[in-house]
């Protein structure tokens, strides 16, 4: 498969440029386009691998793991995320596209079960917070590059994963109030454990817009 995705662009830019889209192979699409809409984003829905070289940021939400895993597998999604990636693509990644984002992936029985798209360096449990029935909402604190003050905001966690063995190059900019780690960013990719699309709270999706702009290193 041949991948022709442009050079990274480079200088800051205005966020109503950028090309924004959300891969809507399954799961939590809506709420994204939602989301991105409040902040005045009008995103593109991603299904096949060469609308994923034109983005300038992507959003893989959450769902079923294992079945956005051979859906990518189909229709030969994998070379050309990957390959975007390393070029410099912003992507925010929320539940299952946090577990989709890690370099590894297990379950709750420390199988590993779905292929990851990779690009950030940790462990992805899935479903260590339990199943549908053990869903909850807690409170997440968020240390976002460039703000001053710490925020808080509403997680909703529904057969969340939890982030272990978090490498060095991985900054932890989301916590619970016990300290677990639940919102990353590693360069201009962000995982997050819970849903931010199901609140109104906009920090992470503005996050996104913000690394896939350049006004973030």
């Amino acid at each position: 498969m041949s991948i022709h995705r442009p050079e990274p662009r480079t200088g800051n830019r205005a966020k109503e440029t950028l090309i924004v889209g959300i891969l809507a192979l399954q799961g939590d699409v809506e709420p994204h386009q939602q989301a991105l809409a409040r902040l005045g984003i009008r995103p593109n829905l991603v299904r096949l691998p060469q609308q994923v070289e034109e983005l300038d940021a992507l959003v893989i939400p959450g769902g079923e793991s294992t079945t956005m895993s051979v859906l990518m597998r189909r229709w030969e999604l994998y070379p050309v995320l990957r390959h975007s990636i390393a070029q410099g693509m912003a992507v925010l990644g929320t539940c299952a596209g946090a577990i989709l984002l890690a370099n590894r992936i297990e379950d709750d029985r420390h199988n590993v079960v779905v292929e990851p798209i990779g690009g950030m360096d940790f462990v992805a449990v899935r479903n260590a917070w339990g199943r549908q029935v053990d869903s909850f909402e807690a409170p997440v604190r968020l240390s976002l590059p460039g703000e001053e003050k710490e925020l808080e905001i509403t997680g909703v966690f529904i057969r969340a994963p939890r982030f272990r063995e978090i490498g060095a190059g991985v900054e932890v900019v989301g916590r619970l109030a016990d300290g677990e780690p639940v919102v990353l960013r590693q360069g201009r990719l962000v995982a997050a454990a819970f849903h931010p699309e199901l609140t109104e709270a906009p920090h992470l999706h503005q996050l996104l817009l913000r690394l896939a702009s350049g006004q973030l290193d």
